[in-house]
C-alpha cells in the first residue's frame, strides 16, 4: 500500500483528487489532506508518506517553501500547477512528475503508473535544487537531463548525446562513451525538450544531436553517419527540413 498526502490551497482541487484516487487506485491510501505548507509539513511528520501530491502556487508559504522546511525528503512528489510552460519544461529536465489544473484522470493514471515504476534515488535533494533554480530562471537551459532509466535515475550532459531511438513507449540513448540507457519516457517528449539544443528528428524513431551528424549518405530514403559510425535513417518528408537544419539551403537530389 501506497501511503499518500495531498497538499493544495483549493478544498475543490484536494477533495476531487482523492476522490479520483479513492475510485480508481486501491492501492494508495490517502492519510491526509492538508491546506497549506505548514498542515502540509506537519501531516509528514505524523504520517511519514511514500508520496506526496503537492501543490506549487499557494498563499503564503509555496511547494518549494514547504520542501525547503523539510530535513529530511523520503517521499516521491508529484506536483500540482496551472499550465506554466517553463515550469513544465524544468519537471521534464529533472524527471519529476507533475499534474496540471484542472486534474486529468488519464494523466493522473500515467503518473501513478511512472511512479510505480521509479525507484527512490538518493540524488533527489539535488534534483529539487536544480529543479527549483531553473524555474526561478527561466531562461537559463540546463547543460544536463535526468533521465528516469530502469535502474534508477541518471544525470547526462545533453552535449553526450549523439541520438536516441524509439523503442516502443521507452527511449534508447547512445552516449559519446559508448553507454547506452533505456529510458521510460517516450521519444516525443525528448524531442520537446531537447529541439532548443540542435537536435532533430529525422524520422518517426530517431532523434539526432545535429553536432554529431558525420556524414549524409545520399542512398534511395537516405540516412546519416552518426560520430559513432551508426547509420540513422532519414524519412523522405522530413529530409529537406533536415538538411535545411544544417544550412543546407538547396538540397540536391
Amino acid at each position: 500500500m501506497i501511503r499518500a498526502i495531498i497538499v493544495d490551497d483549493e478544498l475543490k482541487g484536494r477533495n476531487l483528487l482523492n476522490e479520483l484516487i479513492a475510485n480508481r487506485f486501491p492501492d494508495i491510501a490517502i492519510v491526509a489532506l492538508a491546506k497549506n505548507a505548514d498542515e502540509g509539513i506537519q501531516s509528514i511528520e505524523k504520517f511519514n508518506p511514500d508520496l506526496v501530491f503537492l501543490d506549487i502556487n499557494m498563499p503564503g508559504k509555496s511547494g518549494f517553501d514547504m520542501l525547503a522546511a523539510i530535513q529530511n525528503i523520503n517521499f516521491e512528489i508529484i506536483f500540482i500547477t496551472a499550465y506554466d510552460k517553463y515550469a513544465i519544461r524544468a519537471f521534464r529536465y529533472h524527471a519529476f512528475d507533475y499534474l496540471l489544473k484542472p486534474l486529468d484522470v488519464e494523466e493522473l493514471s500515467d503518473c501513478i503508473a511512472r511512479l510505480k515504476e521509479k525507484k527512490l534515488h538518493s540524488d533527489l535533494g539535488k534534483r529539487l535544487g536544480s529543479l527549483i533554480t531553473q524555474i526561478q530562471q527561466p531562461q537559463l537551459l540546463p547543460d544536463r537531463i535526468t533521465i528516469n532509466s530502469l535502474d534508477g535515475i541518471t544525470f547526462i550532459l545533453i552535449n553526450e548525446i549523439i541520438y536516441l531511438e524509439a523503442a516502443g513507449t521507452y527511449t534508447l540513448f547512445y552516449l559519446k562513451n559508448k553507454d547506452k540507457i533505456v529510458s521510460s519516457l517516450n521519444l516525443k517528449e525528448y524531442e520537446e525538450l531537447l529541439t532548443d539544443y540542435h537536435f532533430f528528428r529525422v524520422h518517426n524513431s530517431f532523434l539526432i544531436n545535429l553536432a554529431e551528424v558525420k556524414k549524409i549518405i545520399k542512398t534511395e530514403g537516405g540516412s546519416v553517419m552518426m560520430s559513432n559510425e551508426t547509420q540513422v535513417p532519414v524519412s523522405k518528408r522530413r529530409r529537406d527540413e533536415f538538411l535545411l537544419s544544417l544550412g543546407i539551403k538547396k538540397p540536391s537530389v
